[in-house]
């Protein structure tokens, strides 16, 4: 992207209070505060607060977005019910992942129904494009992109819940997760859910831009004694690898089909026809193809994107992700590599700037949380 950087509702905030401001996506966004580790720790041990206005909101409207979207994603829309939210996937023909997204249901207090779909920054362009292009010309969807006139606030953690409670107008514990509401927080009307991107029980909230620092400053407030911190995108990157969660740009491509990506949960084959869907039932039926693993280093030395990942000392795959795991304090990594390299125990080994490193295959997420 060029030209001068989007700015979230929260920036100035930010800015004011020792964020490390850096390109993400087009977006000058905090990397970090301070430490990384210590808001990581935040998250899994109290309450963090990750900005992430600069996702995607698009609202689609009209007696045609149900089946538009059922079209459009892998997870079946059509019987979803008020209130539900998926995880899903956007395809090409080829199976091919445009995106990953989470599709909200949602009732209007005058009882209105309308879908939401939350995308990745780097996406949303391409997304907004995608829908209006496969819009056939009896549809009625209006399609309506609220990204600038919101902002979008995840709070993640233990005290996550207790710290937004006193200033949201719906009981946020009593939602099941992978649900949703629209309420007031703050008093301002907006949107609550129960979901995240760290591994963690929590929530994310949707409000006004006008009133997002307002909502920021109050969580943290009611947050403080249990230790809630804002944090940055190198905590929310070290969180979603811990918890095994893939990333757009690393662990899915348009080259990468969603089975080898191990999100068959994510893909609803039987009694439906949507874009990509031909292509990924025989990407089901290939025993060649890459799939996606977890791997702990025996040593200290974080494996990094791109670094090649040995079987028997021949390369048979690549990282995508990788990092120092602070809860796990070892090294983790997520690549791609052939099935009969894929089982768990199995010994690989990475390359790291000359140096191998010897790799243990292991069972995804690295971590879960206690129950």
């Amino acid at each position: 992207m060029t030209g001068p950087l989007l700015r979230t509702p929260l920036a100035d905030w930010h800015s004011a209070h020792r964020g490390r401001m850096v390109d993400f996506a087009g977006w000058s966004m905090p990397v970090q505060y301070g430490s990384i580790v210590e808001e990581h720790h935040a998250a899994r041990r109290a309450a963090a607060l990750f900005d992430v206005s600069h996702m995607g909101r698009l609202r689609l409207d009209g007696p045609g977005a149900e089946a538009l979207l059922d079209r459009l994603l892998t997870r079946k829309v059509v019987g979803m019910g008020p209130g539900k939210i998926r995880y899903s996937l956007v395809c090409n023909e080829q199976g091919g992942i445009l995106d990953d997204v989470l599709v909200y249901h949602l009732q209007e207090h005058g009882g209105g129904l309308y879908y939401l779909l939350v995308v990745n920054a780097s996406n949303r362009e391409k997304i907004v494009a995608w829908i209006q292009s496969q819009m056939r010309p009896n549809d009625d969807v209006q399609l309506v992109d609220q990204t600038v006139s919101t902002a979008m606030i995840a709070v993640q953690g233990p005290a996550a819940l207790r710290s937004v409670e006193p200033i949201v107008g719906a009981d946020v514990g009593g939602l099941g997760y992978y649900t949703g509401l629209e309420t007031t927080i703050c008093g301002h009307a907006g949107i609550a859910s129960r979901t995240g991107y760290t591994g963690e029980d929590g929530c994310e909230l949707i409000v006004p831009a006008t009133a997002a620092v307002e909502v920021w400053e109050k969580i943290l407030a009611h947050g403080q004694e249990a230790g809630a911190a804002a944090a940055g995108l190198g905590a929310r990157d070290t969180l979603r690898l811990e918890a095994a969660m893939p990333l757009y740009g690393h662990e899915l491509t348009e080259t990468i089909d969603p089975i080898a990506a191990g999100l068959d949960f994510a893909v609803n084959l039987p009694g439906r026809d949507f874009l990509g869907r031909d292509a990924i039932m025989a990407a089901k039926d290939r025993p060649d193809r890459p799939v996606r693993v977890g791997l702990v280093l025996h040593g200290r030395r974080a494996a990094r994107e791109h670094y090649p990942v040995l079987c028997d000392s021949k390369v048979v795959g690549e990282v995508t992700s990788g990092t120092f795991s602070p809860t796990l304090e070892k090294p983790i990594a997520m690549a791609y590599v052939p099935p009969q390299c894929a089982p768990e125990g199995t010994e690989l080994a990475v390359d790291i700037r000359g140096t191998i490193e010897p790799a243990l295959v292991v069972k995804l997420p690295f971590y879960r949380r206690p129950s």
